[in-house]
């Protein structure tokens, strides 16, 4: 069993970084549920709406899947923890480790399948090293460009979703409230994650990004600002939600901001020309209902419980394949349908006002909506 890795951990990660209740059993199986208790930020017990003057909040649905009774909530915990976390359990579990390294070819050797790798860096050359496996699990993401069949040719299209995130500490956000953010061309979340630092995640059209940039240009004709597009976005958000201006009004950016994309919802190929995917490779909800790292660890429980019973051979990893897929649709494709409903919605002419309107008005849209997203659907297999 080996892991192969793009990037030297630990690293931070675009993500909104939030966990559901409901992994928590998963967490647990894995081994890191104590140290995600321990390490993760606070209770969730609220959802919120931040959009123009607009700042609305209703309860978060309790989960109840947990061993304690303070598991009924999620929490967040930053990239740079959490993936080392499940790094280590792998490597306890006798997996090696190639990291930083990437996948470069694929090919047959018998009934197994031979992986040829690179190391990445500024002194590692062009040396391959050849794995053999019977069985490959695509992990990539889905905006991450290469040459194996399960990676997704990058595009550039005016429409396209960019997202941006960052850490910042001494925020005045509400220990217990995750608001949804929703501002011209865009939208994103924030949460109070571990050591006190608060994540802010967004994604904003490419199109309206390059409207802020010439708005904020030098003064020339269609000059582009001298800003960071990462400054651009900040001011936007902050300028856009009086809810954000006020929790980050004194605060300070902890590292750098970081982008990603463009991102890239819909349903995939759980299983083609012979390779698994899991997480976003498998298929993505736009990260509005924040249940990206939900999706990631449920779709490789679900694969592990496929293979563990497949028989050896091609038509038992066929077969494993179909099962495979039917499990994760059956689990995830009403959150996918749903997250794309409300992102549509917001990234709509007066969608941000719209979605205000009735938030005002009908605050338990908000848990619906927690609950429409599988933020209180239990794991199969698990409870």
């Amino acid at each position: 069993m080996a892991i192969v890795e793009k990037s030297a951990f630990p690293r931070r990660k675009v993500c909104g970084e939030y966990i559901s209740a409901s992994n928590l059993a998963l967490l647990d199986r894995l081994e890191i549920g104590d140290a995600w208790r321990v390490n993760a930020g606070p209770e969730i017990r609220r959802v919120g709406f931040f959009s123009g003057e607009t700042c609305a909040a209703a309860p978060m649905p309790d989960a109840k899947y947990g061993p304690s009774a303070k598991d009924g909530f999620g929490r967040a915990l930053g990239r740079d923890v959490l993936d080392a976390l499940l790094l280590q359990a792998a490597r306890t579990a006798g997996a090696e480790i190639f990291q930083p390294c990437r996948a470069v070819a694929i090919d047959w050797d018998g009934d197994m399948q031979k992986v040829f790798i690179q190391a990445r860096g500024e002194n590692s050359g062009d040396e391959t090293t050849a794995l053999r496996a019977p069985v490959i699990v695509a992990a990539h993401g889905s905006w991450e460009p290469g040459p194996l069949p399960s990676q997704l040719e990058k595009t550039s299209r005016p429409s396209d979703l960019l997202s941006f995130k960052a850490h910042f500490t001494g925020s005045t956000l509400a220990p217990d409230l995750m608001p949804l953010l929703a501002f011209p061309g865009g939208y994103g979340g924030m949460v109070l994650a571990d050591h006190g630092r608060l994540s802010i995640s967004c994604c904003i059209r490419r199109e309206m990004l390059a409207r802020l940039r010439r708005k904020h240009g030098s003064g020339h004709d269609g000059a582009e600002s001298p800003m960071s597009a990462a400054d651009v976005v900040f001011h936007h958000l902050m300028a856009s939600c009086k809810g954000v201006s006020d929790a980050l009004d004194e605060a300070r950016l902890d590292g750098r901001w970081l982008a990603a994309g463009p991102i890239r919802p819909g349903i995939r190929a759980c299983y083609e020309k012979d390779i698994f995917r899991v997480g976003n490779a498998a298929g993505e909800s736009h990260p509005i209902i924040a249940e990206g790292i939900s999706m990631a660890l449920q779709s490789g429980w679900l694969l592990a419980r496929e293979l563990a019973g497949a028989p050896s051979g091609r038509a038992g990893r066929e077969a494993a394949g179909r099962r495979y897929q039917a499990a994760w649709r059956g689990l995830f494709s009403t959150r996918v349908h749903a997250a794309a409903a409300i992102a549509r919605m917001a990234l709509g002419p007066g969608g941000p006002a719209l979605m205000a309107a009735a938030v005002r008005n009908f605050p338990q849209t908000l848990t619906l909506g927690a609950h429409m997203s599988g933020k209180t659907r239990p794991v199969p297999g698990l409870t």
